[in-house]
């Protein structure tokens, strides 16, 4: 990691951001901020240690990558890929949600999609519209900030609740509360959650079943992280324990399956929406209004995903599903290479701690907080928005909790991922500095 002087110069860095249009830092996308970050690096001369976007830090399994070679061999590029998907991807996601979910789906209810950020667009675009009166989307925060961005760009409406003060029989109230109005058609949470990295329990997803069939609301259960609790042991097919899932107690659920983190395979956007065959099967007249169809698996593919995207590239198909299928046969242990992340992130909280940080979300229903992909800081007198600043002066990028939907906007989110065992010497020297720096300081 190359040395730099620190605090970088605050005018090159307020310059940096008013030439990306930026009003400010802390109001930045994810990706605004990546560029921002990328372009300030060559400007300052300074390598950052950057935990602002959740990419994998390890390169993709070969499985997958070999899949698509041989199937672009076999000359797949030159054909349109169906929309519904190849039948090897469909029966392969079927059978992995049972390997490691525990739930029986359909291959035919299984539809791929250009990654899980896709996937949750084009549910919105079909669950938003199912019922006239309710175009509302319920978010059980904190969340993915580009879900929120979706939603805005499609024109339907959004509400949340922060789970974190929500947790165990609290939910029930919170939930009932806003789901009796009967304007919510469908809520949206990650587990494990991106970016506290808290963890739903069984029976809070139980909760979220119960009160879904009752309202005839949709679960959107975002799988980005699947099995990736590493409290647990979920890496074993077809023997439990198994990930817990809203799936197990309502047929209104839609899971987005990732392959980005798990197998490493971001950069072939590819990912899959399971539906229950009921909801699959469902009717409603109101979707008329934007399909050809009152169908909804009908409507989420043919509508919204041939709209969206018209299909999943031959390739990448061919690539999850040898991906699927080998973690389903179990010919290589699942976890065996991100469970690192949760060791980085161990690590890495002890060294913010040591420099004066506080973490935001620092448990999980009573339980200590896994070590995982994400983790959540804040600094005495600062807000969200101000860390996030701050700490670009001492070369470390990360992005402010207040674009997540949290009600902790003094803090932010940072993720593990690449950050490696040798960048730990010096973030332990920034994070050093800049203790040293605002700890002088007085904050308002």
């Amino acid at each position: 990691m190359e040395m730099a002087d620190f605090p970088i110069d605050i005018t090159l860095i307020q310059e940096i951001i008013a030439r990306h249009g930026i009003r400010h830092v802390g109001a930045a996308s994810i990706r605004e901020l990546v560029s921002l970050v990328t372009d300030l690096e060559e400007a300052s001369g300074c390598s950052f240690l950057r935990m602002e976007l959740g990419v994998p830090g390890f390169p993709a399994a070969q499985a997958g990558v070999q899949a698509e070679i041989e199937a672009l061999q076999s000359g797949v590029a030159s054909v349109y890929p169906a929309v519904r998907g190849i039948p090897e991807l469909r029966r392969e996601a079927a059978r992995f949600v049972k390997a490691f979910v525990d739930v029986d789906v359909e291959p035919r209810c299984c539809l791929p999609t250009t990654g899980s950020t896709n996937a949750s667009f084009v549910s919105f675009l079909v669950a938003g519209r199912r019922r006239k009166q309710r175009d509302t989307t319920l978010f059980l925060d904190p969340g993915f900030p580009v879900h929120k961005l979706q939603l805005q760009v499609l024109g339907l409406r959004q509400q949340s609740i922060d789970i974190y003060q929500h947790r165990g029989s609290l939910l029930r109230r919170g939930l009932e509360r806003i789901l009796s109005r009967n304007n919510i058609g469908a809520l949206l949470y990650s587990n494990p959650n991106n970016p506290s990295w808290m963890c739903l329990t069984e029976d809070e997803l139980r909760i979220i079943a119960e009160l879904c069939t009752k309202y005839d609301v949709i679960a959107l259960e975002d799988l980005a992280y699947l099995t990736m609790d590493f409290r647990q042991d979920y890496s074993v097919p077809f023997q439990p324990p198994f990930q817990p899932t809203v799936a197990r107690y309502t047929n209104n659920y839609m899971l987005l399956i990732s392959s980005s983190k798990l197998f490493s395979f971001a950069g072939e956007r590819v990912g899959v929406i399971a539906v229950s065959s009921s909801l699959y099967d469902s009717r409603s007249k109101d979707l008329l209004g934007y399909f050809n169809s009152d169908v909804f698996g009908h409507c989420l593919g043919y509508g919204a995903v041939y709209a969206a995207s018209a299909g999943v590239s031959h390739s990448s198909q061919y690539g999850l599903a040898a991906l699927l299928r080998n973690a389903s046969d179990g010919n290589e242990p699942m976890l065996q290479q991100v469970r690192e992340y949760g060791q980085r992130a161990a690590v890495m909280k002890r060294l913010f701690l040591e420099a004066g940080f506080r973490l935001v979300y620092a448990e999980d229903d009573g339980r200590p907080l896994a070590d995982g992909f994400y983790f959540t800081l804040s600094y005495p007198g600062f807000s969200g928005d101000q860390l996030v600043a701050s700490l670009l002066q001492f070369g470390i990028s990360a992005i402010s909790l207040a674009r997540t939907g949290s009600a902790h906007p003094e803090g932010i989110r940072a993720c593990v991922s690449k950050m490696s065992e040798a960048d730990m010497p010096e973030l332990k020297h920034r994070l050093e500095l800049f203790h040293a720096h605002f700890s002088r300081v007085e904050r308002v």
